[in-house]
């Protein structure tokens, strides 16, 4: 079997996987959310262990089996929170600085000013943003007295929730993250494949505390058998998002998949090219196999399930989101009903923090169904807008999109996703497929399974295939367009408020 942990923002959860892939068992604790001021978002780093420890012996337990069944360990989670800890005791210096953490905006806003953006853009493939996990280790060590005299003398250890996860499991004999969460800290040189001295000497966090970057798919050393009774080799690390990437098995370039939740994260594989986006897209680190790296294009919609959510908890307009399929199936199509879920601004490909949403196109004939149907279709373009600037910056097409997430049960909006990409949309039989892509790639590296035996584990529940005539296509896109050039920069507009 294979134990897959999966650590995340809201939650610690365990799956075992038989040889076939199929689950076993599993465990899951909901972690607690911490919010110490405004934009402030952090996690007690004890917490996230104690309840992965105790969601994997539970899915060990509930499996009937030993834990000597168990022939590797694979780990997800989420990426970017950061946290500082004592090298001899394993005590938290600060709390973990989660992902969704806007602390340390100004200090991103100096890094602009100093001219480092495009450097870091350059190195790194990402925007500056306290998004990432370099300044938040910046600020713990500015912020927690002690903390930089203490690094400095080598008594620290600094990583994101993998690391913490790997140093514990192995009674920290092992401090190392792999390239994908390496790639997600701001600090990580694509092209060089190691830690950037230069960036770590501009944000002033000491070389010796960061983890040995590795491999995603290699050796992360063996779980003590104190936590399960055997000792389990560590095989797979992989941030979430793409662990969902190798999960949904899009290993070739021009491949991508689209997680559909509050909003959208989209991944596309374009190989072994680290390639720069024009688009305002990030180049990530899809993982590392071998000697080799694999890279993709990321992009993120921010409004996705949240906009279903508006029309049940803002309009009234359904009795909750799977009602929203039926609703919008009373009318045949939307009937020029335009709806731009921009609530908190734009993002990929146009960058407009100013912009507000809009609904576009209301006659005296517009219903509840064509609201609902307008709404579902925004999800589906701002897809588009995002596929299409990794099509650009890519050069390839793309070869079919895979889909996750609660969204993707609503059949209305993967089919109108299907018609207004001109793509296929397969939706797969898995819904976790975080925990899978850890589990598969350790499986890959344990030499369980052999490439060309993984994409039978995720096989396809269904296929919905483009029927949307071209002309049509392009027509209703474009008026998306039109419809979302209207609504940028309304926030500047001198009649806003």
């Amino acid at each position: 079997m294979i134990l897959s942990l999966d650590q995340g923002t809201t939650s610690s959860r365990a799956i075992l996987f038989d040889h076939e892939a199929r689950m076993v068992s599993q465990g899951q604790y909901e972690i607690r959310q911490i919010f110490p001021r405004p934009g402030w978002v952090e996690h007690d780093p004890e917490q996230i262990w104690e309840s992965q420890l105790a969601a994997a012996r539970d899915a060990i337990s509930r499996s009937g089996r030993a834990a000597s069944a168990i022939a590797a360990i694979g780990i997800t989670n989420q990426r970017e929170t950061a946290l500082i800890w004592d090298k001899a005791t394993g005590e938290p210096v600060y709390p973990a600085i989660v992902w969704q953490d806007r602390r340390t905006a100004e200090q991103c806003e100096e890094l602009k000013q100093r001219g480092l953006a495009e450097e870091i853009a350059a190195k790194t493939g990402l925007v500056v943003d306290a998004y990432f996990s370099a300044t938040k280790l910046a600020w713990i060590l500015d912020h927690v007295p002690g903390a930089r005299e203490r690094a400095d003398k080598g008594e620290l250890l600094a990583g994101t929730i993998d690391s913490w996860l790997i140093w514990k499991l192995t009674g920290g004999a092992v401090h190392a993250t792999d390239v994908t969460n390496a790639s997600r800290t701001m600090l990580f040189n694509l092209h060089e494949r190691r830690w950037d001295m230069s960036l770590i000497e501009e944000l002033g966090i000491p070389f010796s505390i960061l983890p040995e970057v590795r491999m995603s798919g290699g050796a992360f050393g063996t779980a003590d058998a104190h936590w399960f009774g055997a000792e389990i080799p560590i095989r797979s690390v992989l941030g979430d998002q793409q662990a969902a990437l190798f999960g949904h098995t899009c290993l070739e370039a021009g491949s991508a998949k689209n997680t559909y939740g509050t909003g959208c994260f989209i991944l596309m594989n374009t190989g072994t090219e680290a390639v720069a986006s024009s688009h305002g897209l990030l180049t990530t680190v899809a993982w590392g196999m071998g000697d080799e790296l694999y890279y993709a294009l990321e992009g993120s919609v921010f409004v996705a399930g949240a906009a279903v959510q508006w029309l049940h908890e803002g309009l009234g307009l359904i009795e909750g989101p799977a009602d929203s399929e039926e609703r919008a199936g009373e009318v045949e199509d939307s009937e020029g009903v335009v709806v731009v879920p921009a609530f908190t601004g734009l993002g990929a490909p146009y960058w407009d923090m100013y912009a507000r949403g809009a609904v576009f196109g209301l006659t005296r004939g517009t219903t509840a169904g064509h609201l609902v149907r307008a709404t579902l279709e925004s999800l589906a373009f701002q897809s588009r807008d995002v596929i299409g600037a990794m099509e650009k910056d890519a050069g390839m097409p793309l070869t079919g999109l895979r889909v996750d997430g609660g969204a993707v049960r609503n059949d209305l909006l993967m089919q109108f996703q299907a018609d207004i990409l001109g793509s296929r949309v397969t939706r797969t039989t898995y819904a976790e497929t975080t925990a899978l892509g850890a589990a598969l790639l350790a499986g890959l590296t344990s030499g369980i399974w052999n490439r060309e035996q993984l994409e039978r584990f995720n096989k396809a529940e269904k296929v919905f295939l483009p029927y949307m005539e071209e002309s049509e296509r392009e027509r209703r896109y474009e008026a998306w367009q039109d419809a979302v050039s209207r609504t940028m920069g309304w926030e500047k507009h001198e009649g806003y408020r």
